[in-house]
């Protein structure tokens, strides 16, 4: 018996669902990354401090605003259960 034979595409909805949750997955390197940028600063210490402080309190909120969006689109916040697999997925 041959096994059983999956499509090649998958189904628009389970591969935006895949997609958000790979960055998801991402956030926290990305986040991690650009809070480094203030390291690479050249300038005076006044000018840079303020500089560097307004920076990382921005982006700070501006990952919990795309970490926010990112967790109501989800897998598993909805139909998906509290596995947070797809129901048609395969263990």
């Amino acid at each position: 018996m041959s096994p059983e034979r999956r499509p090649v595409f998958l189904e628009r909805r389970s591969y935006r669902r895949r997609r958000i949750a790979d960055a998801a997955r991402l956030l926290p390197l990305g986040g991690g990354l650009l809070l480094c940028v203030p390291l690479l600063w050249r300038g005076g210490p006044a000018d840079g401090t303020v500089t560097a402080i307004i920076y990382v309190f921005g982006l700070w909120a501006l990952l919990i605003a795309l970490a926010a969006f990112l967790s109501r689109h989800l897998p598993g916040s909805e139909e998906g259960g509290a596995t947070g697999k797809d129901p048609g997925e395969r263990e």
